[in-house]
C-alpha cells in the first residue's frame, strides 16, 4: 500500500502502482476528466505514471498556473507531427519550452521561410482536433536507435547516444505519431487548445556549435486562452512601438557600430540622460555612502585571489604586456572594494561601512546575446558594498530594501517582485554559515512584506543564491506587463576572507566582516533601456535630456521667446530654441517625434500678453498662461522627486 497526502492534509491508501488517473477517478469522474496531469512531491508527472511509495498528490487541470508549460510543450511536439505530415523529407531535432512558449528544430534540404507558417499552423489545428492520447513507452536503445535509422532521423540518434547510461529513454506517441521526450504531457494533443500562433523561423547550428549544421527554427508562443494570447500578441505589438533601439534613433541618443561591438557611442542628449540618472543615484548616496573609484584594470593574480580567473575567466577581456604581466579588464567592482576596505586598520566602529561606485565594467558576451542597451560589453554600475558585523547584516538589508524600492517608486515602478535566493549545489562556505545567512535573510523579507502591507510580493528561489552566499533579486513589471529582473542584494562571506579583510572587535579580536554587495539599477545602460521602452520615450520632465522647445510662430515673435527660454532656464529647466522659418504644425510635429516633454508656443499675441502657450508630448490641446505661472510650473515639474522631498 501507499500513502498519498492531498493538499487539503487529507490522505487516503491505495495499492502500490496506483496511476494518477485511477486515483482521479476514485474520488470522482469530474476530476479525472478535468485533470491535465499531476504533481508528485511538487513534480510535474504523466497522469497515467504508476505512484509506488508514499508521497504528496496534487491533480493539475489545464487552466492552472503550472499546466502552461505542459501546454506549451505538447503544442511543440503538435509542430513537430504537422511538419512531418506536410514535409516527410523533414527531420526532427529538439523542441523545448521557452519564455512565453516553444521553439522546435528542423533538417530540411530547403529552409521554412515565414510564407510556411500559415500552413504549419492549419495542418497543427488538424493534429489538435484529432485529440489523439499521449502515451508513453520505455525502449531500449538500440530499439530507439534502430527505430529513426529506419525513419532517416540522423539527430535522433544522436541525442539517443547523448542520453546518459542507466537514464530511461521515455518515447511518447500521440496517435501514430511518436517523439522521444522526457515528458510529461498532458493527456491529448486536443488539451493544446486554440490559442497558439507559429511567430518566426530562423537559423540555428545544430547543438548550438556554429561546426554544425545550420537547421531551421520555428518560434511559436501558446497560452491557456484566446483572450491570454490576444493580450501576448498586443503586448509584442506595443514592445516593438517602443523598442529602446528604435527610439535611440528618433531621440538622437546614442548609437551602435561594427567597430565597437556591444559598446554605446552615447550622443549629447543620450549622455545627458544618462548622468541625469547617475546624478540622481548620487544623490540617493549622499550621506550614506562614500564614493570611491577602483582601478580598471588589475593584474591576473587579483582576479585568482577573488576566485573570477576560475568562476569568470571565459568572460573577462585579458591582455598581456610586454614584460609578460597579465591584467584583466575589471568584470566586477568587488576586488577593488575590497583591496579600499583593507587599506588602513578597520575597527568595529568604523561599521558599517558603505562604499559606492559608478564603475565601468567588461564583460565579454557573444555576439549573438548583445541587444542594444540591454546587453552589451562595456557598462556602468551602481554598484556598492557594505561591510558590517554580522548582527548589522539584517538591518543593512532592510536599510538597502528602503533604498530599492523608494528609487523604483521614483521612476513609478509601483509593482515590485522580491525573491530571496538560496544557496546553491555549488558553493563556497559552511552549512552552518549558510543557515545562519538564509535564516537571516527569510527573516527580512518576512519584513520587507509586512512594510509593505502586501504590495510587494515575496518568494523564494531554491538553489539560485550566489555560490558565495544568498541574496535578494528584485524584480519590476512596466507599463506594458514585462518584467525585469534589476537590484539585487548579496551577502558575501567568502570575498572578505579571500583577501584576509578584517576589522578588530570590541575585544581586540580580529574578525571577518560581512560583504554586501548591493546593486540598485544593476547596469545604467539596461536600466535606461528598460526606462526608455516604461515611458516609450514620453520621459517625466525631471529626467528628459530636452525638458521643454520654445518655438516661434513669426519671428517677429523671437525676441520675446529668447526673453521666455531664459525665464525656463532661470527655473532649472534644459531648454533649446527653434526659430527657423518654418510652420508651425511643421515644428511641433518635429519636436513631437523627438519626444521633447513641452513645447512652449510664442506669437505675438503671446508677446503682447506676456503668457505662453503650452503643448504637452501626447496631447492635441495647447494650454495658455503667463510667463510667471509657466516658469513656476514647468520648474516645479522639473525637479527630480528627491530634491522635492528635501
Amino acid at each position: 500500500m501507499v500513502t498519498l497526502t492531498f493538499p487539503d492534509g487529507n490522505k487516503l491508501d491505495y495499492d502500490e502502482g496506483v496511476t494518477g488517473l485511477q486515483v482521479a477517478s476514485n474520488i470522482a469522474k469530474s476530476l479525472a476528466k478535468k485533470s491535465v496531469a499531476m504533481k508528485v512531491n511538487s513534480s510535474l508527472a504523466d497522469l497515467s505514471d504508476p505512484i509506488c511509495d508514499d508521497a504528496t498528490i496534487e491533480f493539475v487541470m489545464r487552466e492552472d498556473e503550472s499546466a502552461l508549460e505542459l501546454i506549451r510543450h505538447d503544442c511543440a511536439h503538435v509542430l513537430a507531427e504537422a511538419v512531418q505530415e506536410l514535409y516527410p523529407d523533414t527531420q526532427v531535432t529538439i523542441g523545448p519550452v521557452i519564455e512565453n512558449g516553444f521553439y522546435y528544430d528542423f533538417a530540411r534540404d530547403k529552409p521554412f521561410t515565414v510564407d510556411d507558417l500559415p500552413i504549419i499552423e492549419k495542418k497543427m489545428r488538424e493534429v489538435i482536433q484529432r485529440n489523439k492520447p499521449f502515451t508513453k513507452e520505455y525502449w531500449s536503445r538500440e530499439k530507439a536507435k534502430e527505430f529513426y535509422r529506419e525513419k532517416g532521423e540522423e539527430y535522433k540518434v544522436q541525442l539517443v547516444d547523448a542520453i546518459p547510461e542507466g537514464e530511461e529513454l521515455k518515447m511518447y506517441a500521440q496517435g501514430d505519431w511518436i517523439d522521444l521526450c522526457r515528458g510529461p504531457h498532458m493527456t491529448t494533443t486536443g488539451k493544446v487548445g486554440d490559442a497558439f500562433k507559429l511567430m518566426k523561423v530562423a537559423g540555428a547550428y545544430w547543438r548550438g556549435d556554429s561546426n554544425n549544421e545550420m537547421l531551421t527554427r520555428i518560434y511559436g508562443t501558446a497560452w491557456a486562452s484566446d483572450k491570454e494570447l490576444k493580450a501576448y500578441l498586443r503586448m509584442l505589438e506595443e514592445a516593438e512601438k517602443r523598442d529602446h533601439r528604435k527610439l535611440g534613433r528618433e531621440m538622437d541618443l546614442f548609437h551602435f557600430q561594427e567597430e565597437g561591438p556591444g559598446v554605446v557611442f552615447w550622443h549629447a542628449k543620450g549622455w545627458t540622460l544618462f548622468q541625469n540618472l547617475v546624478n540622481y543615484m548620487r544623490r540617493r548616496l549622499e550621506g550614506d555612502y562614500e564614493e570611491v573609484n577602483a582601478p580598471q584594470i588589475l593584474d591576473r593574480a587579483m582576479w585568482e585571489t577573488s576566485g573570477h580567473w576560475e568562476w569568470y575567466h571565459e568572460n573577462m577581456f585579458v591582455t598581456e604586456t610586454e614584460d609578460e604581466r597579465v591584467f584583466a579588464i575589471k568584470p566586477m567592482n568587488c576586488p577593488g572594494h575590497v583591496a579600499i576596505f583593507k587599506h588602513g586598520l578597520k575597527s568595529y566602529r568604523d561599521l558599517p561601512l558603505r562604499m559606492a561606485e559608478f564603475g565601468a565594467v567588461s564583460r565579454y558576451e557573444p555576439s549573438g546575446a548583445l541587444h542594444g542597451l540591454m546587453r552589451v560589453r562595456a557598462f556602468t554600475q551602481d554598484d556598492a558594498h557594505v561591510f558590517c558585523t554580522e548582527e548589522q547584516m539584517a538591518e543593512e538589508c532592510l536599510k538597502i530594501n528602503d533604498l530599492i524600492l523608494s528609487t523604483y517608486a521614483d521612476f513609478g515602478f509601483d509593482e515590485v517582485v522580491v525573491k530571496l535566493s538560496t544557496r546553491p549545489e555549488k558553493r563556497v562556505g559552511s552549512d552552518e554559515l549558510w543557515d545562519r545567512a538564509e535564516s537571516i535573510m527569510a527573516d527580512v523579507l518576512k519584513t520587507i512584506e509586512a512594510q509593505s502591507d502586501g504590495k510587494i510580493k515575496t518568494g523564494i528561489l531554491e538553489g539560485e543564491g550566489a555560490f558565495y552566499g544568498p541574496k535578494f533579486e528584485y524584480t519590476l513589471r512596466d507599463a506594458i506587463g514585462r518584467e525585469w529582473q534589476c537590484g539585487t542584494t548579496q551577502v558575501d562571506f567568502n570575498l572578505p576572507e579571500r583577501f584576509g579583510a578584517f576589522y578588530v572587535d570590541a575585544s581586540g579580536e580580529k574578525k571577518v566582516p560581512v560583504m554586501i554587495h548591493r546593486a540598485i539599477c544593476g547596469s545604467m545602460e539596461r536600466f535606461l533601456g528598460i526606462l526608455i521602452e516604461n515611458f516609450a520615450g514620453h520621459f517625466p520632465l525631471w529626467m528628459a535630456p530636452v525638458q521643454a522647445v520654445v518655438t516661434t510662430i513669426t519671428s517677429e515673435a523671437d525676441d520675446y521667446a529668447k526673453e521666455v527660454a531664459e525665464t525656463l532656464k532661470k527655473a532649472g529647466l534644459k531648454v533649446i530654441t527653434d526659430f527657423r522659418n518654418e510652420k508651425i504644425n511643421y515644428k511641433v510635429r518635429e519636436h513631437s517625434l523627438a519626444k521633447v516633454p513641452a513645447i512652449v508656443v510664442c506669437g505675438m499675441r503671446e508677446a503682447e500678453e506676456r503668457s505662453v502657450n503650452i503643448r504637452r508630448l501626447g496631447s492635441k490641446h495647447q494650454t495658455s498662461m503667463t510667463l510667471e505661472e509657466a516658469g513656476s510650473s514647468l520648474g516645479k515639474e522639473a525637479t527630480p522627486p528627491d530634491v522635492l522631498r528635501g
